[in-house]
C-alpha cells in the first residue's frame, strides 16, 4: 500500500493513498463526534448537523454545491454513526480540488440559518417517525437502552423525539463549532494522484483553518452487566423478532478478530466487521437451527468495530405459526454448544475465508479503500485495516473458544422480543 500519513500543524490527521486503477480519486473528511459525544437532552444533534452542512456556505450555497459535484460526474454524501460523522466526495482525480474546497470550507464557515434549522427539524423529525414504522429499529432502540445504563452507545444516532423537538439553533452551532475543527478531524484521500502534490493541496486548503481549543473527552464507562436483561415491545408490523446482544470489546482488543470468525461461523460472512457482500449465511450454524428447521424466516448477526465496547446482535424474524421463546431457546442452544464444543478446523479456515472474501469485496474500490483509512483511523489506526487479514488468519480454534465463553454468557446478555398484537 502505498500510503502517506503526517499530521498538519493545526492538528488535521491527513492520509493519503495512492492506486491508480482508474482516474478517480475519493476524498473522506471524519469528525470524531457522532452518538458517543451525546447526552440526554441533545441526542441526534450530530446527525442534525450533518443534515445542516449540506445547507451550504456562503462560497458553496446549497445548489451550487449539488449541482458543481452532479456537473463534474461525481457524487458526494455523509454519514453519523456512533463514533463519527464523515464526508466524501468521489471525482475525476482532475477535479478532486474541488472536494478539497468545498469541505474546508464547511469546517469553519457552514451557515446555520434559523429558517433552515427550523425547516431541517421537520424533516429529522419525519426521518425519525419513519424509522418508528420498523419493528427492528424499535426492537433496537430498547435492547440498546437496557444493555447500556451509563454509555452513550444506549441512544440511537437519530436521538429521542423530545430532544428534536427542543434542541435550537444554537445548540446546533455551538456543536458544530466546538467538533469540526481540524485537531478533530481525519482526511482520508485515495485515488488516481501524486501524494505529495495531494499533501501540498490539502496545506493549501485546510493548512490555516484554526484548531478548537477545547474538544470535550467522553469519559464514561459502561459497568459490567451483573445478570441477564430483557425488554419486550409490542406493535401491530405482523411478524414477531427476537434479538440478542452481548457486550463486545472495542475495535482494539485483540479479542475482536476472535469474535468475527465466531460470528461467522454462526451466523455468516455478513455478520463480519466489514458488511454485507456476495456470500449468503445457508450454511452457518444458527441459519440451520432456525431457518432450516422452519422456526425463523431469516437470522443475521452484527459486529462494528467502535471506539469503546459496543454489541454484538443476533437477529432473528419469527416465522407466523412459530414462538419467539421456540426462536430463542434454538439460538440459545447453538450458542451453548460453540461455548462447549471447539469448532472443527474445517469451520474455522471456511470462516476465515468468508470473512476474507468480505473484506475484499468492501475494500475494492477507490471510494472504499478512502473509507476504511478513515474509519479504522477514528477507532485505532490505518494500521487496523492494513493488518485486518493477517490478524484474522492468525485466530485460532482455542481463540474462537475463549470468545465464546467469554463473551456470549447469560450475564452478558440482553435479550429482546417484539411481539405483534392485533389493534
Amino acid at each position: 500500500m502505498n500510503l502517506l500519513k503526517t499530521t498538519l500543524d493545526n492538528g488535521l490527521t491527513v492520509l493519503v493513498r495512492e492506486s491508480h486503477t482508474a482516474p478517480v480519486t475519493s476524498f473522506w473528511v471524519w469528525y470524531r463526534v457522532g452518538s458517543r459525544n451525546e447526552h440526554l437532552g441533545i441526542t441526534g444533534i450530530s446527525h442534525w448537523v450533518e443534515h445542516m452542512m449540506f445547507k451550504g456556505t456562503e462560497r458553496w450555497p446549497r445548489q451550487k454545491l449539488d449541482q458543481t459535484i452532479a456537473r463534474e460526474g461525481g457524487y458526494l454524501n455523509a454519514m453519523t454513526w456512533y463514533d463519527f460523522t464523515t464526508y466524501y466526495e468521489t471525482l475525476p482525480s482532475d477535479k478532486i480540488f474541488l472536494a478539497l474546497d468545498i469541505e474546508a470550507d464547511r469546517m469553519s464557515r457552514a451557515l446555520f440559518d434559523v429558517d433552515e434549522v427550523a425547516a431541517e427539524r421537520t424533516v429529522i423529525i419525519s426521518e425519525r417517525q419513519g424509522a418508528e414504522n420498523n419493528p427492528l429499529f424499535l426492537l433496537d432502540e430498547e435492547v440498546a437502552a437496557a444493555a447500556f445504563r451509563v454509555h452513550p452507545y444506549g441512544h440511537d444516532t437519530i436521538g429521542h423525539l423530545c430532544d428534536l423537538q427542543t434542541m435550537t439553533r444554537d445548540d446546533l452551532y455551538r456543536h458544530y463549532r466546538t467538533y469540526y475543527a481540524p485537531n478533530n478531524a481525519i482526511v482520508a484521500v485515495s485515488g488516481d494522484l501524486n501524494a505529495g502534490e495531494m499533501l501540498r493541496m490539502i496545506e493549501q486548503y485546510f493548512g490555516a483553518l484554526d484548531p478548537s481549543s477545547e474538544i470535550p473527552p467522553m469519559l464514561a464507562q459502561e459497568p459490567s452487566q451483573r445478570g441477564e436483561r430483557r425488554v419486550w415491545v409490542e406493535g401491530n408490523a405482523g411478524t414477531d423478532y427476537v434479538m440478542l446482544a452481548y457486550h463486545s470489546p472495542e475495535a482494539t482488543h485483540p479479542d475482536l478478530f476472535a469474535l468475527t470468525v465466531l460470528s461467522t461461523v454462526l451466523a455468516g460472512g455478513a455478520s463480519s466487521l466489514v458488511g454485507s457482500g456476495a456470500l449468503t449465511n445457508h450454511t452457518s450454524r444458527l441459519y440451520r437451527a432456525v431457518v432450516e428447521r422452519e422456526l425463523a424466516a431469516d437470522v443475521s448477526a452484527s459486529l462494528i468495530p467502535t471506539v469503546d465496547p459496543n454489541l454484538y446482535r443476533i437477529t432473528a424474524t419469527v416465522l407466523p405459526d412459530r414462538a419467539a421463546d421456540q426462536v430463542e431457546e434454538a439460538l440459545l442452544a447453538e450458542i451453548k454448544r460453540v461455548q462447549r464444543e471447539p469448532i472443527s478446523r474445517d469451520e474455522l479456515e471456511k470462516a476465515k475465508q468468508q470473512a476474507q472474501a468480505l473484506f475484499a469485496y468492501s475494500s475494492e474500490s477507490i471510494t472504499n479503500q478512502a473509507f476504511w483509512l478513515g474509519f479504522s483511523e477514528v477507532f485505532a489506526d490505518y494500521t487496523w485495516f492494513r493488518s485486518y487479514l493477517s490478524r484474522l488468519d492468525a485466530v485460532t480454534v482455542e481463540d474462537v473458544l475463549h470468545a465464546a465463553q467469554t463473551y456470549l454468557i447469560p450475564q452478558n446478555r440482553t435479550v429482546g422480543h417484539y411481539r405483534s398484537i392485533e389493534h
